[in-house]
């Protein structure tokens, strides 16, 4: 039992470390194929927070989990503990749980000695240790996690030392450790260094900055104390009340309260920072939602059979034929006995050029009581008229095709747009030249690409504006190496002739005006 992971020899906490390197977990966690996400995502679709608590199928979670895990999702191997970790959709079975902490601790997995760090700390599975569990802590803040790094950072973030209180007083590793989880997406760290910018160093411009990211990243917290803030007069929102501010972050908090997924990597959309003017809006919390949640890009759309047809064999777009129960056949002298789509067939098929002639018909729409066209058979040369009869094969009525499940619009955090064509691109180190939503991401052999593409790298920029810096998070990525891709999105005028928040894309609106 002494070489399990739960009982590995660790290096004593020391809040008075003399310094901290940022490392990302994203650098380190093992890769994730799309075959095991599309699992994942099916067990957070059925626990969505979108779904009342009743409504949540934890069971069927655990099964997907599983089957993720063993593919190598360390993210659904995570979630699986939880679940055995609180017994919901299985057994309670905390050794379970350790087991699987233990297996990504092995795969050198930040998270795993994070959450292992938990379970010392409150006797999950292990006996509890509060010494051991800073020790994981610590060990999993050197390794890159963000989670770690932000609960670290705020116990080092004190002006003197009160062990017996859960503090230290060692602010500048405090701010390393805050800076990295805020360079992570961390939302939890992005509200603990604005706290501390704001409180401490009065820095109140970069304060108002981290909390405004924040929101971005999923905190709660954050769009809180702004909200407060906007309604007061504090140094932090400049000493000016902004109620039509205060107002929306209110709104997001809300949502943030009910779906923790959530992340608005397009705030700026709904809710700019000043001096910027805000778009008018519905008063409906869901379109501040949908405004600023991120974008899932749909693929182009492909004509469906039949779609660039005409006349009879015309089927519209995103209708398919489907196998009939049992097989009609009528005689071509017949009234059409049942609306719906026919297909001409020879009774029987005994040469390759009648064959032939069968691949080339196209199935053909009649309503119930009309009569059927005559039928071409010259292609068939001399033999068209010692082939055999032409009868008519019924393939019933065209049916519109199930869109594809996207699961994170199922869980409400995200919604779906297509790419303008043609595509728009840019690089990050010219203006914009296009108002909208924009996604960026660098070359997938740089060395820092699975740090920095992320399915949510999207930012709502104006026309003239600069892109958002990658150094502001990543110092090691120029800005002439991140390409933003335009999605559109664009906010348009509105009906009372001022500027608007628009969820529409537009990409097929004739009249869409520059921007």
């Amino acid at each position: 039992m002494s070489n399990l992971p739960r009982n590995m020899n660790l290096k004593a906490f020391d809040p008075h470390r003399p310094d901290f390197t940022c490392k990302h977990e994203a650098d380190v966690n093992p890769p994730i194929t799309a075959e095991a996400d599309a699992l994942f995502q099916r067990g957070m679709a059925v626990t969505s927070y979108e779904l009342l608590p009743d409504q949540r199928d934890y069971a069927k979670a655990a099964e997907f989990w599983k089957q993720a895990a063993t593919l190598g999702h360390w993210k659904a191997a995570m979630n699986l503990a939880g679940l055995y970790e609180s017994g919901r959709g299985v057994p309670e079975d905390t050794e379970q749980a350790v087991l699987i902490l233990e297996g990504l601790m092995k795969q050198g997995v930040p998270a795993a000695f994070d959450k292992m760090g938990t379970y010392h700390q409150r006797g999950i599975g292990v006996k509890s240790d509060t010494s051991r569990a800073y020790a994981f802590w610590q060990l999993a803040a050197d390794m890159g996690s963000s989670a770690a790094q932000a609960y670290l950072g705020e116990k080092l973030d004190a002006a003197y030392d009160s062990p017996g209180e859960g503090f230290w007083g060692n602010r500048e590793v405090a701010l390393k450790m805050l800076e990295c989880g805020v360079a992570q997406s961390n939302g939890v760290a992005a509200y603990r260094l604005a706290m501390t910018l704001n409180n401490v160093d009065k820095d109140y411009v970069r304060a108002l900055h981290i909390y405004h990211e924040g929101v971005k990243m999923g905190s709660q917290d954050c769009a809180r104390d702004l909200s407060v803030s906007f309604g007061l007069t504090e140094p932090l929102t400049g000493n000016t009340i902004d109620e039509a501010r205060s107002d929306r972050y209110s709104e997001l908090r809300d949502a943030l309260e009910l779906n923790p997924d959530l992340r608005f990597p397009n705030l700026d959309k709904v809710l700019p920072l000043p001096p910027a003017e805000l778009p008018m809006w519905d008063g409906q919390r869901e379109t501040l939602v949908n405004a600023a949640k991120s974008l899932i890009t749909l693929p182009p759309v492909k004509p469906t059979p039949g779609a660039q047809r005409t006349g009879r064999a015309h089927i519209p777009q995103g209708h398919v034929l489907q196998a009939q129960a049992r097989s009609i056949v009528v005689e071509v002298d017949s009234v059409v006995p049942y609306s719906g789509y026919w297909l001409p067939r020879l009774y029987n098929v005994y040469r390759a050029h009648e064959q032939a002639w069968e691949d080339a018909q196209v199935p053909q729409r009649y309503a119930q009581g009309e009569a059927f066209e005559p039928v071409d058979r010259r292609s068939m040369g001399a033999y068209a008229n010692i082939a055999p009869r032409t009868v008519w094969q019924y393939l019933g009525e065209a049916v519109a095709q199930q869109p594809p499940l996207y699961t994170r619009v199922v869980q409400g955090v995200a919604r779906t747009t297509r790419v303008p064509e043609p595509p728009l691109y840019c690089r990050g180190m010219l203006p914009c030249p296009r108002t909208g939503v924009w996604a960026g991401e660098v070359r997938e052999d740089h060395p820092l690409a699975r740090r920095y593409n992320r399915r949510d790298r999207q930012a709502y920029v104006l026309q003239g504006q600069s892109f958002p810096n990658p150094q502001d998070q990543h110092p090691e990525i120029a800005p002439h190496e991140v390409r933003w891709l335009w999605l559109d999105n664009a906010n348009q005028i509105g009906d009372s002739g001022l500027l608007a928040i628009t969820l529409t894309d537009l990409h097929d609106a004739p009249d869409r005006p520059s921007v």
